[in-house]
């Protein structure tokens, strides 16, 4: 079994990286090669007895996508992309990167012939859906994305749907929540605050709260996130009816609800340290987000997530606090 992980060197690829290694096996299957690509070279641990290959490049180059499509991995989790403040503010570079990308992957599976079908696992995201939204968004809901990113997500969606549908692929995309709380440094997502207002203060740092504290929205931690990867990697397609896009399990909950989290977790000295300073920007782009989903298909189909935010503070401090 070898595994390809598209956007290795990316917080949620070293968390499924970390998974597939403590697992071992894939599919009933033993993991013989692990590749990781990114823009940047993937750091991975040295000590492991499965090898892995680090390669990167940019995943628009047609050429990238045939060389690392030329080893024929059985399962490729496609995790690369440009994030959503960085789309919006970058247009065609989200574009190169996010969708033509995205074709150019597919189009490099397609080119290796009809013996090749590999399991293609595609982050998408809820920015595929924009406001107005019903009390709890379905998965038949209908997307209208109201941002550049998640009109790319999609059209990926699309693409691999058609691939699939056409045996060159067995694809499913799923949609993950925002992922929170996020490790490391805040990046140029617009949701990057959901994480701040409780990574910046677990750390002893000051965070700036962009939105006002009644801002609903839907969570999942990096380590269910990783969890739906490796889950929608062992699904059996089949069971999905050529609807191959699921919207994944979360947490829906208010920045005040957070907050409220973060006080019962780490006390009041915690939530003092976050700062509220409105961006209209920020404001504008949250402000076309999904709230509240109903994912009992994907529940039924044995994805998992959290139940609380107090759950979600404490798997950070957990998995990511001072390390």
């Amino acid at each position: 079994m070898k595994i390809l992980i598209m956007g290795g060197a990316g917080m949620v690829g070293q968390k499924l990286l970390k998974q597939i290694l403590k697992k071992q096996d894939l599919r009933s299957q033993k993991i013989t090669e692990i590749i990781l690509f990114d823009i940047i070279e993937a750091p991975y641990p040295e000590n492991t007895n499965i090898p892995i290959i680090t390669k990167f490049g940019d995943i628009s180059d047609s050429n990238v996508s045939n060389e690392i499509i030329a080893s024929k991995p059985d399962v490729i989790f496609h995790l690369a992309a440009i994030v959503s403040g960085q789309a919006e503010q970058e247009f065609d570079l989200g574009w190169n990167i996010n969708a033509k990308g995205s074709w150019g992957l597919f189009e490099a599976i397609r080119s290796q012939g009809d013996d090749y079908c590999p399991r293609v696992v595609f982050t998408s995201s809820i920015a595929v859906f924009g406001a107005p939204f019903p009390e709890k968004i379905t998965d038949d809901f209908f997307t209208t994305p109201l941002t550049s990113y998640g009109a790319q997500k999609a059209i990926s969606e699309l693409l691999l749907a058609d691939y699939s549908r056409k045996g060159m692929i067995d694809g499913i995309s799923i949609r993950l929540p925002t992922i929170c709380v996020r490790p490391g440094k805040p990046n140029l997502a617009a949701s990057g605050f959901f994480s701040g207002i409780i990574r910046e203060p677990l750390n002893g740092k000051e965070a700036i709260l962009p939105v006002g504290t009644d801002v609903r929205h839907w969570h999942a931690t990096p380590r269910s996130a990783a969890g739906f990867l490796i889950h929608a990697a062992e699904l059996d397609t089949k069971k999905l009816n050529n609807r191959i896009t699921l919207n994944m399990p979360g947490l829906s909950a208010t920045v005040q609800e957070q907050i409220d989290a973060l006080g019962r977790v780490a006390g009041n000295d915690a939530v003092k340290l976050i700062k509220h300073q409105p961006d209209p920007v920020i404001q504008k782009i949250v402000s076309g987000w999904a709230r509240d989903f109903d994912t009992q298909r994907s529940i039924d189909l044995g994805f998992k997530a959290e139940n609380n935010f107090d759950e979600i503070i404490k798997i950070y401090i957990e998995d990511d606090l001072n390390k």
